[in-house]
């Protein structure tokens, strides 16, 4: 009686593993263009210092960034479209900008990369040649763009087609970390 219960169970579990799909191929690094994100961000200048949890929608125009504390309490939301950019905080300001650069240097005193940020987060630098460095897997592990230091400093699997998800921005004073927990390239 075992040895059936055995046989029976062991050849559902091979029937139920057969009628799985294969996983959709990853789109090509430099074909992305469309994700979402959620991690946590880490920003450092001089002696002061931030942390918050991060869900990032990038898509055709548009971003939607939703930050939080480590507990979850709600921080800012910032979108942002060919109307412009508009961040609204938890107590309610509002800042607006034509662009996501001048909405941060008027929230922040300083022109952030955020329009060059979702090429960045998934790994291109097709256009960021400045002491450009490649892992062993073919991915970028560093490189320089406009004074920013850009490194990569994990990726989920050590796979050539595996995404950032540990990333550091650097420029003067300014630290940058985003530690990517989840990712999502559907549409």
């Amino acid at each position: 009686m075992l040895r059936r219960l055995v046989a029976f169970l062991s050849a559902a579990f091979l029937c139920a593993c057969a009628a799985l799909p294969p996983p959709e191929p990853r789109p090509l690094r430099n074909d992305i263009s469309r994700f979402s994100l959620t991690g946590r961000v880490a920003v450092r200048n001089g002696d002061e210092s931030f942390t918050a949890r991060i869900e990032w929608r990038h898509g055709d125009g548009t971003d939607r960034m939703l930050l939080t504390s480590p507990l979850g309490q709600g921080l800012a939301e910032l979108n942002a479209d060919a109307s412009g950019a508009h961040l609204e905080t938890a107590d309610r300001k509002s800042f607006a900008a034509p662009d996501l650069e001048g909405l941060s240097e008027q929230v922040f005193g300083a022109a952030l990369p955020l329009a060059s940020l979702p090429r960045w987060v998934v790994g291109q630098v097709w256009n960021a040649v400045e002491a450009l460095q490649i892992d062993r897997q073919g991915r970028p592990q560093s490189f320089s763009d406009r004074g920013w230091r850009v490194a990569y400093l994990d990726y989920e699997a050590d796979t050539a087609d595996a995404l950032p998800a540990l990333i550091q921005l650097r420029r003067d004073d300014l630290d940058v970390k985003l530690r990517i927990d989840q990712w999502n390239l559907a549409p």
